[in-house]
């Protein structure tokens, strides 16, 4: 009994040693990686092994005439004879990098994480920053040399994956690299077929929920515009302290608070419940306007420019229906808002080009790889999501699920069951056979 007490405390004693040796030989493993630098270990309360780094990426990977940049990358190691969920991330990577995050399917999956920032936002920015060679291909290209460079490490199973700006990414990188991976897994994601791309103003309009909470919005934004006049002081001291800076005249960028509401109401699920009424104050109002529809979202140099680019030159967005509330508005129209207040002033001429929208199209209608697209029925990105495309109901292998009363939010665990069962069923399908 004494030898077995002894036996247990030495391995007690070990095993901290053993994880060590363990964590610098992931750590050397990245670091040997081609094209791999910077890497830095992270803190993490869901993942044993956890790392920011760079990896080097063309400016402009077809024509290799434009130089290089360093792109974010985050891994999170779980081992080498798991999965790799390989997360296309639309925007930056900074909520990847809080101790707390896990990504839904690495932790269905036991799989391990990595993480792309996508080019021009935040520290994966080019310089110089030359527009042109932002374009879906381009980012496409970045993904697929991260995939050729850490398959290197991990030889199983690849799951790609993103959410929003993010699962456009995912449905257009296996459109362009469709071996790259094994299953992919868009959440919420659009595919427009214009910079007002038609079908989400109807949809709020007529489709969104019930007709009674429909008009409980729509009361809502015709109340805010009543009270214009009496609200005014306190939006321009608000932007003012927020040193914000528009394009157009500050009762303009009201209108398009106003009018961006209902569609952000319903994309992020916000309870009716909250909506004042129209007995409420000035400033109950107000600050649920500036809660659901913050005003820097109309500035020309958010950080989320590069993205309002895309929108305009290639990925599409939505329009503002504005006749329910013309005759109180400031604005005259709103057609070619993208253009006139948020892009940059030497791109506002760019032109929409319809070709990725009709290669993703013509590639769902030929092909039927493994995929599960994730929707909510009241994000009115749905509007315009791969869900109303009846050719995809005779698919085998693509599935499309939407939950009734989800929004943007919506992921695999928010389905109840038994459909969340069955989503991750078939996902392990997907995975177990070739």
């Amino acid at each position: 009994m004494k030898q077995i007490k002894h036996l247990l405390v030495l391995v007690a004693l070990l095993l901290p040693l053993f994880a060590q040796a363990a964590d610098k030989e992931v750590l050397a493993r990245l670091q040997a990686l081609p094209g791999v630098s910077d890497v830095q270990e992270l803190k993490s309360t869901a993942y044993d092994n956890k790392y920011l780094l760079n990896i080097t990426q063309e400016v402009d990977p077809i024509h290799h005439q434009a130089g290089t940049f360093k792109q974010r990358v985050v891994v999170c190691h779980v081992g080498y004879d798991r999965p790799t969920v390989l997360v296309t991330e639309g925007y930056n990577c900074k909520y990847a990098l809080r101790e707390g995050y896990q990504e839904e399917l690495s932790k269905l999956l036991n799989a391990n994480l990595v993480f792309v920032e996508y080019r021009y936002f935040e520290a994966s920015t080019p310089s110089p920053c030359n527009w042109d060679y932002l374009t879906v291909e381009n980012s496409l290209y970045d993904l697929h040399n991260v995939n050729q460079t850490f398959r290197q490490l991990y030889k199983g199973k690849w799951v790609s994956t993103g959410i929003s700006k993010g699962g456009q990414t995912c449905m257009f990188y296996r459109v362009f690299f469709p071996d790259d991976v094994d299953v992919s897994v868009p959440y919420v994601a659009p595919l427009n077929s214009a910079v007002e791309d038609g079908r989400h103003e109807p949809f709020i309009d007529h489709q969104v929920s019930t007709a009674t909470n429909r008009k409980h919005v729509k009361d809502y934004q015709i109340e805010v515009l009543k009270r214009k006049a009496k609200l005014m002081p306190m939006f321009t001291q608000y932007c003012n302290e927020k040193g914000y800076s528009f394009r157009i005249p500050l009762e303009e960028i009201f209108d398009y608070c106003v009018l961006e509401y209902s569609f952000a109401i319903w994309q992020w699920g916000t309870p009716m419940t909250q909506i004042p009424d129209a007995t409420a104050s000035d400033k109950d109002l107000f600050n649920h306007l500036i809660g659901i529809s913050e005003p820097g979202y109309f500035t020309p140099n958010n950080p989320n420019r590069s993205f309002n680019v895309q929108a305009a030159r290639e990925l599409g967005y939505y329009g503002y229906d504005i006749k329910p509330f013309k005759k109180w508005l400031t604005i005259k129209s709103a057609k070619g808002y993208l253009h006139r207040v948020m892009l940059p002033k030497e791109l506002q001429n760019v032109k929409f080009d319809k070709t990725l929208y009709n290669k993703t199209i013509n590639w769902l209608k030929n092909n039927d790889r493994k995929m599960i697209y994730i929707y909510g029925g009241i994000d009115p990105w749905g509007a315009s999501g791969v869900a109303g495309l009846k050719f995809l109901n005779n698919k085998k292998y693509i599935k499309v699920y939407v939950l009734p009363d989800g929004s943007h939010s919506t992921r695999i665990s928010t389905f109840p069951e038994p459909t969340r069962t069955e989503i991750i069923n078939l996902l392990h399908q997907y995975l177990e056979t070739n």
